[in-house]
């Protein structure tokens, strides 16, 4: 990613609706349908700033990797713990066969070999073991956003599907989420597009607007691992090692 995202991250990840609404989902999702054991090992890769970590930090052990040093220094002082260099998809020094949980939010579609990364993140984890995987979905929802972070890709659902079952893990739930928002997302897609703007402003919305998304986006807590939720901004992947 630019450095610019990294910089916008560790400024705005616990002030933004949708790095704030999207912790609520993602506990939410991991209580329902990853349902770890009491304590159990998990590894974060690709944490960026670390604002997943505390999340995380709620179901057991938390180890966390991060390639970019200054997100990586960031997150270190956050959490007061080492946080790991290892890059995807050889992720050298990571302990195989270690983990109740490996998350990988919003990580593959960084990856240029994304059946390799997966296949790396399947080795780290116990028989047993689940990887929770989130990426952005709709390839025709490209824009300069997607070039801004290095995106490879975005996906369709089959995509995420075909991914998953062509590695050594076992599928268990697939869906989309940021749901409600995603007819407002489209619009300004679209504007964007009409007008020539870049469309990558990531800024903080006036106050209002902010609480107003965040409750929204965060209202999908609620529903995600209990019904399929509507087309949405993002995938996610639930999968077992075998």
């Amino acid at each position: 990613m630019e450095r610019v995202v990294y910089d916008r991250m560790a400024e705005l990840d616990e002030l933004h609706w949708w790095y704030r609404a999207r912790r609520q989902v993602l506990q939410a999702l991991i209580e329902r349908v990853v349902d770890p054991p009491r304590g159990a090992n998990i590894l974060e890769v690709g944490c960026g700033t670390g604002h997943n970590l505390a999340m995380l930090g709620r179901f057991g052990k938390v180890d966390a990797i991060e390639v970019d040093a200054e997100a990586r220094a960031f997150a270190e002082k956050r959490t007061g713990r080492p946080v790991s260099s290892a890059p995807l998809p050889a992720l050298p020094g990571i302990e195989r066969g270690h983990y109740d949980l490996v998350a990988a939010l919003d990580v593959v579609e960084h990856i240029a070999d994304d059946r390799a990364a997966v296949e790396a993140l399947a080795s780290c984890l116990k028989p047993g073991g689940k990887l929770l995987v989130t990426v952005p979905a709709h390839q025709w929802m490209w824009s300069a956003h997607d070039e801004l972070n290095h995106h490879k890709r975005r996906y369709s659902k089959r995509g995420l599907a075909r991914l998953i079952e062509g590695s050594p893990l076992k599928l268990d739930r697939i869906g989309y989420f940021n749901s409600l928002l995603f007819p407002l997302a489209v619009g300004a897609r679209l504007a964007s597009k009409l007008t020539g703007r870049s469309g990558d402003d990531d800024s903080l919305p006036p106050r209002p607007l902010n609480y107003l998304f965040e409750r929204v986006f965060g209202a999908e807590r609620r529903l995600i691992g209990t019904v399929p939720l509507p087309p949405g901004l993002s995938l996610f992947a639930v999968a077992s090692a075998i």
